[in-house]
Order: structure tokens, then sequence, then C-alpha cells
């Protein structure tokens, strides 16, 4: 008697969730943002982002409510063309979402065209890009534009703005900016470090 009760619910729970799932659905084709994004995140979350098919038809819904004017499933497309390597793909709105202040695509955007990614490889724009995201606080972005300076890639070469963005880089937690920091500063001081430090302690 007892499976017989839970075998009804099961049963139960299972409608539910198919008759929600197709109240969404009808949602979102009449033009029901909300909904669209909502079905959009069940199928491409939890369980159901073990499943490829599931996956499939959340990322066409997800692509519906983008087009309908969720931001928040345009940022979705944006990482996930970016985690597939389709960078043609992921690049109009990761460039949108670093317009919205989302570091991580800022910096994405960033690496894109850094390495030439499925576009013309512009130092330029990289640094652009690297440069948005450390005014959001990514370390990484701050040291990637420090060693643009430091190597004159898109930019003249300038050990002073090389050292703004290492201490930027510092203050945001990043240990190696920190390391680059101290010995241009030291340099600055006249204080030698690294190998030629260890020569003159040979010679005391």
């Amino acid at each position: 008697m007892l499976r017989k009760i839970v075998f009804i619910q099961v049963l139960m729970i299972s409608f539910i969730f198919s008759f929600d799932k197709m109240q969404y659905v009808k949602a979102c084709e009449s033009n029901d943002v909300s909904a669209c994004y909502t079905l959009a995140k069940h199928l491409t979350t939890g369980k159901n982002a073990e499943n490829q098919d599931s996956m499939e038809e959340g990322k066409g819904y997800m692509r519906r409510a983008c087009v309908y004017g969720e931001k928040r499933a345009c940022d979705y497309l944006g990482v996930n063309y970016l985690k597939e390597k389709s960078y043609g793909a992921a690049r109009p709105y990761l460039v949108d979402s670093c317009s919205r202040g989302i570091k991580v695509a800022c910096e994405s955007v960033g690496t894109i065209y850094r390495d030439g990614h499925d576009v013309k490889q512009s130092d330029v724009k990289a640094r652009e890009f690297y440069d948005r995201a450390c005014t959001l606080k990514s370390a990484d972005a701050c040291h990637n534009v420090a060693i643009m300076y430091r190597g004159g890639f898109g930019v003249e070469k300038s050990k002073v703005l090389e050292k703004k963005y290492y201490n930027k880089g510092c203050k945001l937690g990043l240990k190696v900016s920190c390391e680059q920091y101290k010995i241009l500063d030291n340099v600055e001081k006249g204080i030698e470090t690294g190998f030629l430090e260890k020569i003159k302690n040979w010679f005391q």
C-alpha cells in the first residue's frame, strides 16, 4: 500500500513539473521574457545540465530571452560560447556584458583580442578591455596592462605606467604584481634586487 502511495506521489510530481514546463513554454512563445529565461535556466542547470537534449533546448530559450531583452540570458550565452571556444559567437555578448560592468566579460574580450581568437589580433583593443576590467577590480587584468606597458604592446613603453598597473594588481591581491612593483620601486631607489643583489652579497 505504501509503495502504491509513493508511486502515485511521484506521478503527481512528474505531472506537475511537466505541466509547469508547458505553461512556461506557452508563456515564452507569447513573448513573456521572464518565462523564457526561467524555462531556460531550468533546462540548463542542475540534473538537466547533464542531458544534452535538455541543454540544447535550454540554450534555444536562452537565445530567445536574450532577443527579448533579458540581459542575464545574454550574459549566459557569452560565457557559454566562450566555454565552448566559439569565440566569434561569444564576443558580441561579452562586449555587451562588459559595457554593463561585468569584469570577467571585459577581461575575456581582452584575451580574445590579445590572442586573436576568431578576430584580427589587436593589442590596442586588448589593452582597452583589460583596462576596463582593471577599473572593475580585476587584478589579472591590471597585471596584463602592466605587461603591455613593459613590452610596448599596442602602447608606448612606460615604466611609470607599468609600475602604476602593477601597484593596482598588487592592491587587488595579486602576489606577482606585488613582486614586480617592488622590483621597479627598488630600481628607482637604487636598491639592487635579484641577481645583482646576490653578486653584491658575495663580496660583503
